[in-house]
């Protein structure tokens, strides 16, 4: 071999693999060389040539021969013939020397990741054919990986974040990348002096396998002592600190944010104290200079020397192309006069918005009217000492119509469900408002991940039209709940259906099983409860778009209600004696155009008997009788949050509802000062009314402020009837709505007992007060799970006699919320009452709340 080896190098590249862009270089690099070769290759040859020892050898430069074979040496663990599939060299096939094809070979085994080297050899030549041999160095593969320093479990899930898998090629990018990314994860902590070691050792017990020792010495954390400024005259020391969002010095008592150093938070506040002094005017303030000193005790001192330049005012503001707004139109929009103090950042959000979907700007009114391809720019024209003039150039175009509405990734929902909610329509001018208001109404419809909601624009240029396309994906919309439990000498089963995207044109279609028809987007809710004393079952069914035109719901729901006596003494029931509820429920909702489209009217007539035979309750005056509630119910809603119907983070829900009955009393001539009970109250009356209030703000980009207001009062037409002992208010708890015979309205107020802030017949008058602050954890499909913190007050009053608003009953804790499509609503508070119970001296204190299925 060696006398027919001539030992020609025709390529060495020798690559080292410094990250992970390696093989790009070595891409290049052969890259490079097809190109030398191609355009001096007489340089190439005489550089990258060993002279043959055989000089009779008649190998010629730049000619072409055929493939007579390839050999491969220096293999480990693959396969010849692997490595010859990698190449894409054919024997047989015309090649040249050098030349391209070879160059790409050698590129394609690098494209591989499996070697660190490959050195190409002219084998033997016989006349015009030439045999080639690949010498070929494999990279190591990972076996085992041991990290120390560190506690196992720790060790375990930094194994994880890092990636590092049995099996991966040990490259020397591998290496320094795992080295600086287990550094910069503890310097992200506060420990910067954090030292990573890592060694890899030749495994004996396979081929080609190396094992990789990692040890992690994180030394002590480091706090930032001081913050100082050099330079600053308008502002102070602790006005810019406060700029300073992420970086901290140690304070005594702040721990809701850490004083540890990270470059990439601290670059980012470098440019939040430019942005401080840009609002203020100083539009060429710049930190010309700052250092990192450490102090004896593993502290250290952040040094920052500022240039804040002159302050600035707004000169002349100047509207430029604008043909449908007049100047004093977007004046009001803009908000900025000659002599305010110049602040690009206001400038910029008035002119171009601030990224929130209810920003109120310049360039938001053209696209709320259809100017999808308007530009509006606002120009710094002139600065004289310390004024600025300022153009605001709009280029309008043409108005743009929409073309065509397309949704695609709904597997389950039919198309017309999701296209009566969208407003866009083809034929419409183009609209953000109204894309905006379209990714709301298909997130409030409870059957597509309202995080994943996303529109894609597509604008046609030629003939100023716009295509939209919305892509939503499925999640579960149905709900279950199967329990069973044993309590009060009886077992209790529970079973619930809820399926909220059911499809009745489709039930007797079998194709359409899949377990259940679905897809039409109505509600059909079934519940059945039963143990040995008491049965009850409810059936609801909702259609919220009937006769499918018009966003016009109609629900009906009826439910029935058996109750025995039971004794606890003596763990047996008596059916002779009972109580029997049946109700039902007929309603219609109509989506309002006027005052604006966010706006719902509902109404509905509801009705109960209540059937009792020997059967005393607490809040009903008789024990034989029947008595009957035949009420009408009215409500005026508005409800702009969203997108999320789970986590909104804008808008708000307002609400103002009325219940009433017929006023019998006043009509029918029967002395209620000297009738009985039974009689009084066969036919029940009362009147009721409420207000509910909800606002979200968005504090950050995932912090949101949810603040509410409640106020309810039932009232009586007759004062010798006095009020209901019905319907009334029960306050405090977690607001959950047990079996109840009364139609009473449970109100939470955490921090307190259930029912408790009520008297034992319930209060006739109630308000209450709520902050929470939500963030969240996850917002998956499968799972939206939030924490929250709250401060509450409330109370119930008997009557306006004993109203007082601001006595009120105050609590203040942390709670959770896990929403699974399958389950709704789960979640847990802790909450502290500060004020004592009524007739009580000591204050609630700590109480523990848990929620199954609560509202959001």
């Amino acid at each position: 071999m060696n006398n027919l080896k001539i030992a020609l190098l025709l390529f060495t590249i020798i690559l080292s693999f410094n990250s992970l862009n390696a093989q790009e270089e070595q891409t290049n690099n052969a890259k490079n060389v097809e190109i030398k070769n191609s355009e001096n290759a007489n340089d190439t040859i005489k550089k990258d040539t060993i002279q043959p020892v055989n000089l009779t050898t008649n190998f010629v430069k730049d000619s072409s021969y055929e493939l007579g074979g390839i050999t491969v040496k220096g293999l480990q663990k693959f396969e010849e013939q692997t490595v010859k599939v990698f190449t894409g060299l054919k024997d047989g096939q015309e090649i040249k020397l050098p030349g391209d094809k070879l160059t790409s070979a050698i590129k394609k085994l690098y494209e591989t990741k499996q070697f660190s080297n490959v050195e190409v050899y002219i084998s033997k030549i016989d006349g015009t054919t030439v045999y080639l041999e690949f010498e070929v160095e494999e990279l190591p593969q990972l076996n085992n990986i041991t990290i120390s320093g560190v506690k196992s479990s720790k060790a375990k899930e930094l194994q994880q974040d890092a990636e590092l898998k049995k099996g991966a090629m040990v490259t020397d990018n591998l290496i320094v990348t795992t080295q600086n990314y287990f550094k910069k994860k503890y310097q992200e902590k506060g420990f910067l002096k954090t030292k990573v070691s890592l060694d890899t050792k030749k495994d004996t017990s396979g081929v080609n396998i190396v094992n990789m020792l990692v040890h992690i010495d994180k030394g002590e954390k480091v706090k930032i002592k001081n913050i100082t400024f050099e330079g600053n005259e308008a502002f102070t020391d602790k006005k810019l600190r406060k700029a300073m969002k992420n970086t901290k010095k140690k304070m005594f008592g702040r721990f809701w944010k850490g004083s540890k150093y990270i470059d990439a938070d601290f670059k980012e506040d470098l440019e939040n104290i430019v942005t401080t002094y840009s609002e203020k005017g100083h539009r060429d303030a710049r930190i010309t200079d700052h250092s990192l000193t450490w102090n004896d005790d593993n502290t250290l001192n952040l040094n920052l020397k500022i240039e804040e330049g002159k302050k600035y005012i707004f000169g002349d503001i100047k509207f430029i192309g604008n043909s449908k707004y007049t100047d004093e139109q977007l004046q009001r929009i803009l908000r900025i006069e000659k002599g305010d103090t110049y602040n690009g950042k206001v400038l910029k959000d008035r002119v171009t918005g601030d990224g929130s979907p209810d920003s109120e700007d310049i360039s938001t009114v053209y696209q709320n009217n259809g100017y999808l391809f308007s530009r509006v720019l606002p120009v710094e024209t002139r600065v004289n000492n310390d004024s600025i003039d300022v153009e605001i150039r709009i280029y309008e175009d043409q108005q743009t119509k929409i073309n065509k509405v397309t949704v695609n990734g709904n597997d389950r929902t039919n198309d017309h469900v999701i296209y009566r909610e969208i407003t866009t329509k083809p034929g419409y001018l183009y609209s953000k408002a109204d894309i905006i208001r379209t990714i709301r109404e298909i997130g409030q419809l409870g059957f597509f991940d309202a995080e994943a909601i996303s529109p894609d624009i597509q604008p046609n240029f030629t003939d100023k039209t716009v295509d939209i396309d919305y892509t939503v994906a499925e999640k579960g919309s149905s709900q279950i709940e199967l329990q069973g439990g044993y309590g009060g000498g009886s077992f209790i089963g529970t079973l619930g259906l809820s399926f909220n995207n059911f499809s009745t044109r489709n039930i007797f279609n079998k194709k359409a099983y899949k377990p259940l028809p679905m897809g039409d987007g109505q509600t059909l809710s079934l519940r059945l409860q039963k143990s040995r004393y008491y049965t009850t079952s409810s059936f609801s069914f909702t259609e919220p778009w009937l006769g499918g035109k018009k966003p016009r719901s109609l629900s009906f729901s009826i439910y029935n209600s058996k109750q025995f006596r039971y004794d606890y003494f003596t763990n047996k029931v008596d059916k002779d004696q009972r109580l029997n509820i049946v109700g039902a429920t007929i309603g219609l909702g109509q989506r309002l155009k006027w005052p604006d489209d966010f706006f719902t009217l509902s109404q509905s007539i509801s009705y109960q008997l209540y059937d009792l035979k020997d059967y005393p309750i607490s809040t009903f005056s008789f024990s034989t009788g029947e008595s009957n509630n035949l009420a009408y119910n009215i409500t005026l809603a508005r409800n702009s949050a969203g997108p999320n119907p789970i986590f909104p983070k804008s808008g708000s829900e307002f609400s103002i509802g009325a219940k009433v009955t017929f006023p019998y009393s006043l009509v029918n001539n029967k002395d209620y000062a000297t009738i009985e009970d039974q009689e009084k109250y066969r036919w029940l009356e009362y009147y009721k009314a409420s207000f509910k209030g909800k606002w979200y703000t968005a504090l950050t980009k995932d912090l949101v402020l949810m603040t509410n207001t409640e106020f309810g009062i039932l009232g009586h037409y007759n004062k010798k009837l006095g009020d209901s002992p019905f319907e009334r208010f029960f306050v405090g708890g977690d607001g959950m709505a047990s079996y109840q015979l009364d139609g009473r309205e449970t109100i939470a107020l955490r921090g307190y007992e259930n029912g408790r802030l009520s008297s034992i017949q319930g209060g006739t008058i109630y308000n209450k007060f709520q902050m929470e602050v939500r963030y969240p954890i996850t917002l998956k499909p499968s799972a939206s799970i939030y924490a929250l913190g709250f401060l509450e007050a409330g109370n119930s009053y008997d009557g306006f006699k004993n109203f007082n608003p601001f006595q009120l009953k105050r609590s203040a804790g942390l709670g959770l919320r896990i929403f699974m499509p399958a389950f709704g609503l789960l979640g847990i508070d802790f909450a502290h009452g500060f004020d004592p119970l009524p007739g009580g001296l000591e204050k609630s204190g700590w109480q523990t709340h848990f929620i199954i299925g609560q509202q959001f």
